[in-house]
């Protein structure tokens, strides 16, 4: 018998069938990953698994079996045996998935002892450190107590992971559960899920919009679109003779072409020197600083106009908070000028006038949009602040010129954050940082939450609003893909400091450090590269 079986699943929200007729099985210790764009359907077919569905979904329709359970009409008491006990489960957004008023700690021991409610103290202190070092997290014994949003990305997917992988479940349900990692990492978080797999006889269902990640860790693959499973089958067999078109679309999408040329004249926009930023480490009753985490250490680095400068390294390697830092949102020490005009020692007033001309686009597109606002609202807020003559209509013709920029229909303008896929909401905000015609965007993980096809059109996107604007970029990455089609240089992080630096096609093809070329050789393995694409 099938550990999990899904017959003929229709999912309706507000009347809008987002869902019909999705059937497919997952066998115990089998892989099936579940693909497609952003929106077809792949994390509403996931969450009714588990009955997860977000208010406004209507109980889906079909039938759901699960470890021999009917999901469907289950009582709350044996769903909540299934949920973490039978089936753990890793959601897409870590930072919206983990309450940020509890320490990882007590979140992951939460999952342990929700099922083993017997276990206490030391015995469960072990049990959570165990977990976290499991998912691959560093310095798990000293950062119990640490909050969610002291982590970063890639650290906050593997708090989830460990409290998903808490009671060594039949089945994991892992929602992109790699979107936030750098190569490295996901490479070593899939082979965990392999091993895994392999020692407990573990099924996973995996929803990812990396088809190279199905290519090497899925069984099987459905493929979705529309709301329906287009085609499914044996991954080899699928990916060797795809039957329909829009498979074969998604077999031939990913980043390509190359940046225009900086012209050799461009002025500098942003330059940091010797930028710093320490966390104090605090302990005791009385809170003492007993150390420092150096997540900055003296980092210099120069962004001209029109010139795209890709940030890599892995999680936790100080790439975000040396953009915050540049911004002057993240304190700092070192000297920052923007526009030739040092900024470092501005006050909040006099650096306001500034934050027109330089934008951020944020890691996590569901933290960073506000729930009770529209999207015309959201696009329009920095107009109101830095365009206050403008009258409504002029306001609301430049948020529909915005959103038409990044591929959103304007008519959407009236919706709210919670009604778009992950994809569509990377690109509001996107829309949001652009509407005011910047001329510094740091650009932090953008396409991270899109899929392939939805990634090539963003870096286009991307490419096309620099050249036609000469915006100067920060692009903070760890796909390295998309970091070779954006960027004219790359500079490598490793624990705060930069490690070597260049030309973007050298540093793809000649790392000279032995970091970059294990960064590289995860990049391109995951992505099953020849060599000849490396050295082009």
């Amino acid at each position: 018998m099938s550990l999990l079986t899904v017959e003929d699943l229709a999912v309706a929200f507000r009347g809008r069938t987002v869902v019909e007729g999705v059937s497919f099985t997952v066998e115990p210790g089998e892989a099936v990953a579940l693909v497609g764009e952003s929106g077809s359907g792949k994390s509403v077919t996931a969450l009714s698994c588990l009955r997860l569905l977000p208010p406004g979904g209507t109980n889906p329709a079909g039938r759901i079996r699960l470890d021999g359970t009917e999901v469907l009409r289950a009582p709350e008491h044996e769903l909540q045996r299934l949920r973490g006990g039978v089936a753990g489960m890793v959601f897409q957004e870590p930072m919206t998935s983990l309450n940020p008023l509890h320490t990882v700690g007590r979140q992951v021991a939460e999952a342990v002892t929700l099922h083993q409610p017997g276990m206490r103290g030391a015995a469960l202190r072990e049990r959570v450190v165990h977990l976290l070092q499991r998912a691959g997290f560093a310095n798990a014994e000293e950062r119990l107590g640490a909050y969610p949003h002291q982590l970063s990305g890639g650290q906050r997917q593997r708090v989830m992971i460990a409290a998903a992988l808490a009671n060594d479940p039949k089945l994991l349900i892992a929602d992109e559960p790699t979107t936030a990692l750098d190569v490295t990492i996901q490479a070593q978080i899939l082979e965990l899920l392999a091993d895994l797999r392999r020692r407990l006889n573990m099924a996973l269902l995996l929803i990812t919009h990396d088809l190279q990640i199905v290519r090497r860790h899925a069984d099987r693959v459905v493929v979705m679109k529309d709301g329906r499973a287009v085609e499914q089958g044996p991954v080899a067999e699928v990916f060797a003779n795809p039957r329909h078109d829009y498979t074969r679309m998604l077999l031939a999408t990913e980043p390509r072409g190359r940046p225009a040329p900086v012209a050799p004249d461009a002025p500098v926009v942003m330059e940091g020197e010797q930028i710093k930023v320490h966390f104090p480490i605090r302990r005791g009753v009385l809170r003492r600083t007993v150390g420092y985490v150096k997540a900055v250490d003296g980092v210099s680095v120069t962004i001209r106009e029109g010139e795209t400068v890709g940030l890599v390294g892995e999680s936790g390697s100080g790439k975000t908070t040396l953009g915050l830092a540049l911004l002057r949102l993240e304190h700092s020490e070192g000297t920052i000028r923007f526009e030739g005009a040092p900024i470092q020692g501005l006050d909040r007033k006099r650096l306001r006038p500034l934050r027109r001309r330089m934008q951020i686009v944020f890691q996590d597109p569901y933290g960073s949009l506000s729930p009770r606002m529209t999207v015309g609202e959201i696009v329009g807020e920095g107009l109101a602040v830095h365009e206050p003559q403008l009258s409504r209509a002029e306001r609301g013709r430049a948020v529909a010129a915005a959103l038409e920029e990044v591929g959103l229909d304007p008519a959407m303008a009236e919706r709210y954050p919670h009604e778009f896929s992950g994809g569509q909401r990377q690109r509001i905000a996107i829309a949001r940082a652009l509407v005011l015609k910047p001329r510094l965007v740091v650009l932090d993980e953008p396409t991270s939450a899109l899929d392939v096809s939805v990634q090539a059109q963003v870096v286009e996107l991307l490419r096309a609003l620099q050249e036609r604007h000469r915006l100067a970029y920060l692009f903070i990455s760890h796909d390295l893909r998309v970091v070779r089609a954006m960027a004219h240089r790359i500079l490598v992080l490793k624990d705060g400091r930069v490690v070597e630096e260049g030309e973007a096609e050298r540093i793809v093809a000649a790392p000279r450090e032995p970091y970059t070329r294990a960064l590289m050789a995860a990049a391109f393995d995951l992505a099953t590269a020849e060599p000849e694409m490396v050295r082009t």
